[in-house]
């Protein structure tokens, strides 16, 4: 079929996607998925309160609603952010259909068609697809145990502005990156945050998984809130309640959040007022916090589990990064150059993500994304060891 517009041709399938019906075989194990854990969440009480909203507000909820989002939802989004550090208040939060639609929603509001997007070198392959679909081009910047480079990004403005190149704004997943599972500490954000400021460039915070640090006691500060007007946050309910849901948010300066609400509203109207107002109900419950308690105590165990079976299983020639909570790690071997990994993982029963997939440019990659979050110990265990069959050839 031909007609299509030429922005067609940036639509990126998701690799995770592309091998869902695999992973549903539970011959298959499969370590590609950044799931949560839903099985923490108390059935029962999750349940009375849905059943408490729909038989005391059915008339509100399942009606139509505003695309600002519900006020709720908006105020509880401004107590979660002051946990990193940021200062706003509901008229600065734009509630999304997800997170996703958020990234979408920023990149229609600030992208030309052959604009240059900063991006860590590898990100996340969703954003991806999100800005190959606006016709921009992406620039991997390098990365480090601390993550993208301050130095390298003011590097790459430099010589891009030289060029006469627009940059409408650096994405970065500071917290528990996927897909590395780097976490940029304080001073490494601020020094960012200043390179960007310096040159008036805006940066894209997607912090999705903020609040799934092992040591829950010392939040890293955001870098919205050290630089609220260069700073757009994008966050989720979907890794710390319930992905199904659909509810994430943005907060961005008023002028922009106005922008992207009538953005926003030209696609889905507004968002679901029973998915927002179960996620203000549940996150606003005294139940919410042990429950994500326990949820993190569980990606703990796992992450522990996979550390000790990719020790155990991989080469000496392997290594992988170490998260300090999140769902990833990331491992690299020379042994993966070359091949098709994921054809070759899926023969031995197991399914990842290779690296070169977190490349816009797709290009030959030696790492490969581990997801533990969602996994049993046991099944952890025998994916890498499967994986590590793969990697040997066997």
């Amino acid at each position: 079929m031909t007609g299509f517009a030429s922005r067609a041709d940036g639509f990126r399938p998701s690799p995770v996607r592309a091998v869902f019906e695999v992973a549903r075989d539970p011959s298959v194990v499969s370590l590609a998925g950044g799931n949560p854990d839903l099985s923490v969440l108390p059935a029962d009480a999750v349940g009375d309160i849905a059943s408490l909203l729909l038989r005391g507000r059915a008339g509100e909820i399942l009606q139509y609603g505003s695309g600002a989002g519900m006020d709720g939802l908006r105020e509880l989004v401004v107590k979660l952010m002051a946990r990193g550090g940021s200062t706003v208040t509901g008229a600065d939060i734009l509630p999304t259909t997800g997170s996703q639609a958020g990234l979408d929603l920023v990149t229609k509001l600030y992208c030309n068609p052959g604009d240059v997007i900063l991006a860590e070198g590898p990100t996340y392959v969703g954003a991806l697809g999100v800005f190959g679909a606006y016709e921009a081009e992406v620039q991997h910047v390098a990365m480090d145990e601390d993550g993208i480079v301050p130095d390298a990004v003011a590097e790459a403005l430099d010589a891009l502005a030289a060029q006469g190149r627009r940059v409408p704004f650096v994405y970065v997943i500071p917290s528990f990156q996927n897909p590395t599972g780097v976490t940029m500490p304080e001073e490494r954000r601020r020094e960012l945050v200043a390179v960007c400021a310096q040159r008036d460039v805006m940066i894209v915070e997607d912090d999705p998984y903020a609040l799934l640090a092992f040591d829950r006691s010392e939040p890293v500060p955001s870098m919205h809130g050290m630089d609220p007007e260069h700073v757009i946050h994008l966050g989720s309910f979907s890794k710390i309640f319930a992905p199904g849901l659909r509810v994430g948010w943005m907060a961005a300066p008023p002028e922009v959040r106005g922008r992207l609400q009538i953005a926003g509203e030209s696609v889905v109207i507004h968002p679901s007022n029973l998915a927002q107002s179960l996620v203000t109900s549940w996150v606003g419950s005294e139940h919410w916090e042990p429950a994500l308690d326990s949820a993190v105590a569980l990606y703990r165990e796992r992450w522990e589990a996979m550390n000790e079976a990719l020790t155990e299983y991989m080469p000496q020639t392997a290594s992988w990064t170490t998260p300090s909570g999140g769902f990833f790690t990331w491992v690299t071997a020379e042994e993966l150059r070359g091949r098709d990994i994921l054809a070759e993982a899926v023969a031995h029963g197991v399914v990842l993500v290779p690296g070169s997939a977190s490349y816009m440019d797709g290009r030959d990659s030696n790492a490969v994304r581990l997801a533990f979050s969602g996994v049993a110990p046991a099944r952890i265990r025998e994916g890498v060891r499967r994986f590590a069959e793969a990697l040997r050839g066997d």
